[in-house]
């Protein structure tokens, strides 16, 4: 998928993660570890072989793992890999763009003063926010 495409870097991520049954498990397993039955609740409409799909590909891509927490019978749960967890701001900028493109409220809020919070980039170099067009994007 990666081959014929200006962007490179996000067709891989389209590979790992593309679909939407992908995301939304990967969005329910962001607060922690969670058994099948409790995935299958988190996500609804997910139909159970299509969730045995998912998480057998995140698995094979290195975004969680199956742990055990039972022998006899062998039942695991599902926890994200720090490599999964790192999906965390991106699935924020989805849910964001999402709420604000549906007419829905943005579901991110300053705590303090109620104001709807912003994603920006920043410089550790600079210390400060870079703005549109300052920036460039380099594929490795």
């Amino acid at each position: 998928m990666t081959s014929g495409t200006s962007n490179p870097s996000l067709a891989h991520a389209a590979e790992r993660i593309g679909d939407r049954w992908t995301i939304l498990v990967v969005g329910a397993l962001l607060n922690g570890a969670r058994r099948f039955g409790e995935l299958s609740d988190e996500v609804p409409g997910i139909a159970t072989n299509i969730l045995t799909r998912r998480l057998k590909h995140l698995e094979r891509s290195g975004l969680l793992v199956a742990r055990p927490y039972s022998q006899r019978p062998r039942r695991v749960e599902y926890q994200l890999t720090a490599d999964g967890r790192d999906l965390a701001d991106a699935l924020r900028l989805l849910a964001s763009w999402g709420a604000r493109n549906s007419g829905g409220e943005d579901p991110r809020r300053h705590e303090s003063c109620g104001t709807p919070m912003e994603m920006v980039w920043h410089c550790p170099t600079c210390e400060r926010d870079v703005l549109d067009g300052e920036s460039e994007v380099r594929y490795l």
